[in-house]
């Protein structure tokens, strides 16, 4: 790695360098534990690096997933999803950026992508989703290309869109990701040494699947297969959460012309492949998966069937309370509108006026008769009345 920085630098430069290979025996393959490999060695050439050049080389030892995996000073900032539940868990900002700098825009753009532990919500079936991660020093996009059910929830299967490691040989809006054209890496390659300290690393599919032929032919061993070596992301579509995924990448070092430094002179213009690694998730925990399907099977289930029976009761309801309402306005009418006409009430009209009998006398002119029938009605037309409001509240 130190190598191919210094490759492009003086001539000088390179000397004091080829002096400080040989003093110090330091030899490009070494016999290290994986432990060693994977989170760190400590070289005399890396123990010099980082004591006088401390600002470039700020660490004492040197491992893949140790650097890969180096958060210090990260900061992010993501969507709460209080103006918008689709957006939740998504990125805002990357150290207070809504850009890494590493790239010109807007292949450097990493506003509301994902990480990979929570996705957009609401996802339509044409949607395509981004995914970024600090390690692969870009944000990559997604599209479905199938659906499938797991842990008896619906979700949607994701890959990478087939051009999104190419630097710009075929895809012309990938044209920023390669900066030098004279230097840019063939397709199937993901240039990641502005993240690592110029270190030369490229990111691949394991086995280089999906790459440049010549990177497969100048490599013994190699033999690509889609079904082990792809990435592959399930997404529940209506929460945005992953359900079963497997991200899968090689890294390599992609080297330069390295002729002119001592002992790495059979490396020059390689890709040399170093490891492949699965970041794997099978499926969700029993109880997180059983909370999610009574929150996405069941519940909504159950709110449609309350929903349409109250909407129905209150149909039903209705229908009674205005069938109720002509009804008994219909009785009302009948009521006071032949009241009059009953036989029972005429007859006992009669049988009032009956009781009332005139007392016999000799004889009467005109003007006396009308007196004495006019005291006769009053106290008849009185209980008449008392009569027919007992009548009527009897028929209620």
């Amino acid at each position: 790695s130190i190598a191919h920085v210094v490759s492009d630098e003086s001539y000088f430069t390179r000397v004091g360098l080829n002096l400080l290979i040989r003093q110090t025996g330091s030899e490009p393959l070494l016999e290290m534990t994986a432990k060693e490999f994977m989170f760190g060695y400590k070289s005399t050439l890396m123990t010099l690096g980082n004591k006088f050049m401390p600002n470039w080389i700020y660490f004492d030892k040197l491992g893949l997933i140790d650097r890969m995996y180096d958060f210090e000073g990260d900061y992010e900032t993501v969507y709460t999803g209080e103006h918008d539940t689709s957006k939740t868990g998504l990125l805002d900002t990357y150290r207070g950026s809504t850009k890494i700098p590493q790239w010109d825009s807007p292949c450097g753009d990493i506003h509301e992508v994902s990480d990979g532990t929570k996705f957009p919500g609401f996802i339509k079936p044409n949607d395509t989703l981004r995914f970024f991660r600090k390690s692969m020093c870009r944000a990559k996009t997604l599209v479905k290309v199938d659906e499938t059910v797991v842990s008896g929830l619906n979700a949607y299967v994701y890959n990478f869109q087939e051009d999104s490691d190419d630097n710009g040989a075929q895809n012309e809006n990938n044209k920023c990701f390669c900066k030098d054209p004279e230097k840019c890496l063939p397709p199937g390659l993901l240039d990641v040494h502005g993240c690592y300290y110029g270190f030369p690393i490229a990111l691949s599919y394991p086995h280089f699947l999906g790459g440049d032929p010549l990177l497969s032919a100048n490599t013994t061993g190699t033999n690509p297969d889609p079904k082990i070596h792809k990435t592959f992301f399930t997404i529940q579509p209506e929460s945005g959460l992953p359900v079963d995924l497997a991200v899968r990448y090689q890294i390599n070092m992609a080297l330069g012309n390295i002729k002119t430094i001592a002992n790495v002179e059979r490396f020059s213009n390689m890709v040399l492949p170093l490891l492949w690694t699965e970041i794997r998730m099978y499926s969700l925990p029993d109880m997180l998966a059983a909370r999610f399907r009574l929150y996405l099977n069941v519940l909504p289930n159950v709110e449609q069937g309350i929903m349409y029976s109250l909407f129905i009761m209150g149909g039903c309801f209705l229908l009674a309370s205005v069938y109720k309402f002509i009804t008994s306005k219909s009785n009302q009418r009948v009521i006071y509108n032949t009241c009059w006409l009953e036989d029972d009430l005429v007859l006992n009209i009669e049988k009032k006026l009956s009781n009332y009998k005139p007392e016999k006398r000799a004889s009467m002119n005109a003007k006396e008769l009308e007196v004495y029938f006019s005291s006769l009605m009053t106290p008849l037309n009185q209980d008449l009345g008392y009569e027919l409001q007992d009548s009527h509240e009897e028929d209620v």
